[in-house]
């Protein structure tokens, strides 16, 4: 459920970017495939804005009381600084776990 509404997020920040002639971004690239067979999904999309993600996840421990989805994922856009920003992510039944090299960590 996390990882919807991180993907809504960044969505509706690529459609709030103004950088063609109308005002927003346009998406350039996007594809999603839902295996229910084995309780997994990935999606990937790209937007005019330089906004780039990619999410895949799984169930594991199918068929026990521990069965969680493990997510692998990874997103950059450009700041307002210039800068352009990367986060690398795992979620799984521990919570969220971004790295990125503006990210502090824990010592």
């Amino acid at each position: 459920m996390k990882s919807f509404i991180v993907l809504a997020v960044f969505v509706a920040a690529a459609l709030a970017g103004p950088i063609n002639p109308d005002g927003e971004a346009v998406i350039l690239r996007y594809d999603a495939d839902n295996n229910s067979e084995i309780g997994g999904y990935e999606y990937l999309y790209e937007t005019s804005n330089g906004i780039q993600a990619h999410e895949a996840g799984r169930s594991v421990d199918i068929g026990t009381d521990a069965q969680s989805m493990f997510v692998q994922g990874e997103f950059q856009y450009l700041g307002s600084d210039g800068v352009l920003y990367r986060v690398t992510y795992t979620a799984d039944k521990d919570g969220f776990h971004p790295l990125g090299d503006h990210i502090p960590q824990a010592q």
